[in-house]
């Protein structure tokens, strides 16, 4: 634990967290300068350093900051207690909005992360991403009932192709350089949900 970070003002400690969010969202980890992120959270760089040694301490916290976020408000909206894999999409994703709302760069930041190539932090990144959603993801899937969908579909396949096909749609708009609107997320999944829906679901579990 960071206890001089932590010793901060939780205002403070946001400012910090976001401005390190931004700035590794917009730029690969090299590409990423510490003096751009001390000005992003309104403090000098000398003092950012006070609280980390180096970029890598910085980043790897952020991921794992992150990540303790994200679990946080996935737990609250109860996103991996329905049954109903798509009931546990919508929470999970009416969880992000809410996120988003108070840390606006943390989905563009995660994403950038996940697919971050510097054999400094990528190893790192990956072993924590399992240890932090691998095996909830995998929990949740055990516990779908697979007679509400098609005959003879491969649900972990078509969780995993409905998964890649929502980090496309943000990763289309972070490399556009685009802002994500979180209003205009939930209701783009919402559509995404009801198609998925009316592929993959049972005639009947559809229209339920």
């Amino acid at each position: 634990m960071n206890d001089k970070f932590y010793s901060l003002p939780e205002d403070k400690q946001r400012r910090i967290i976001n401005g390190g969010f931004q700035v590794f969202s917009q730029n690969s980890y090299k590409k990423s300068p510490m003096q751009e992120i001390a000005d992003s959270a309104g403090i000098s760089k000398s003092l950012l350093f006070h609280y980390f040694q180096n970029k890598k301490e910085l980043y790897l916290f952020l991921w794992e900051r992150a990540c303790v976020i994200t679990m946080e408000y996935l737990s609250k909206h109860g996103c991996y207690e329905p049954t109903d894999l798509f009931e546990m999409m919508e929470r999970g994703m009416r969880a992000k909005v809410e996120m988003m709302r108070r840390y606006p760069s943390i989905a563009a930041f995660t994403i950038k992360a996940f697919y971050e190539r510097d054999e400094q932090i990528s190893k790192e990144i990956q072993k924590s991403y399992r240890k932090y959603f691998g095996m909830k993801a995998q929990d949740a899937l055990m516990r779908v009932n697979p007679d509400d969908f098609i005959p003879g579909l491969e649900i972990g396949r078509m969780y995993r192709e409905m998964y890649l096909a929502s980090e496309g749609y943000l990763w289309e708009i972070f490399q556009g350089g685009g802002i994500l609107d979180a209003e205009k997320l939930e209701k783009d999944f919402s559509e995404m949900l009801v198609f998925w829906k009316s592929i993959y679901l049972r005639k009947g579990e559809a229209e339920k």
